[in-house]
């Protein structure tokens, strides 16, 4: 991989959107484009995404060499990465600090942060975005979930510094992933940092809404549970703990 660079924003609408566009116009990357504000941050499933100063929003522009259907792995490489990173920042794993499906970031059941990854074919290859957003300084009322900021369970630091442990993370566990050959240690590596095997649990795909109890995660990345009807795979939906 070439050396990463990071450009750093004071404004923009979207760090995912800018890093496509930066996609679309040739860059290859590897590129962290950072940004102070968001006038138009996104979340998954085209939810918008809060970006108050002091918080890190952030974007990973890659151009990988692999099937565009290994590049949503990519969720659960980056949620090792922050992972790492914020235990890093606070010295300690907070004992409540897990890793949800497929891109959440949890501390004692609240929303620490999110990540989203976005792909696109380009005439260098797979351009991936792997867009970062973490709770640093304050944490958004969100109408379906409690949400939290780093700066209450001990974090010292600002956006940069808790990118810059990113950064190192991401780039570690990325050539470990080596374009989804390396899966397996990534698959259990997110388990290791994920809410335990047997804990309940529901997922909304849209059309149907399942609850049961967490499996683990299938050779793919995909989330396996233990329904009523059986165990099932899936690879898209919103994952509610019960609490």
């Amino acid at each position: 991989m070439n050396p990463t660079r990071t450009e750093r924003l004071d404004t923009v609408d979207s760090t995912n959107v800018e890093a496509m566009r930066r996609a679309v116009a040739g860059e290859r990357g590897p590129l962290w484009i950072m940004a102070d504000v968001q006038t138009a941050g996104r979340g998954r499933a085209g939810r918008s995404w809060t970006s108050e100063p002091g918080n890190l929003q952030a974007s990973l522009l890659l151009t990988l060499d692999t099937a565009v259907s290994r590049a949503y792995q990519l969720s659960l490489v980056a949620g090792i990465a922050v992972f790492d990173a914020i235990s890093a920042g606070l010295g300690a794993s907070p004992p409540g600090l897990r890793l949800k499906w497929p891109n959440d970031i949890l501390i004692d059941g609240q929303k620490a942060g999110g990540i989203l990854i976005e792909s696109s074919t380009t005439p260098a290859g797979l351009a991936a975005v792997i867009g970062i957003g973490i709770n640093i300084a304050s944490a958004p009322d969100l109408p379906d979930r409690p949400a939290t900021r780093l700066a209450d369970h001990g974090f010292a630091g600002d956006s940069g510094a808790l990118l810059a442990e990113i950064a190192d993370a991401t780039r570690i566990w990325i050539a470990i992933w080596e374009n989804g050959a390396g899966f397996e240690v990534i698959r259990e590596a997110w388990l290791n940092r994920a809410h335990p095997i047997g804990e309940r649990m529901s997922i909304n795909t849209g059309s149907e809404r399942i609850d049961g109890a967490f499996l683990g995660l299938d050779t793919e990345g995909a989330l396996l549970l233990d329904t009523p009807s059986g165990a099932r795979r899936f690879t898209f939906g919103d994952v509610s703990l019960s609490r």
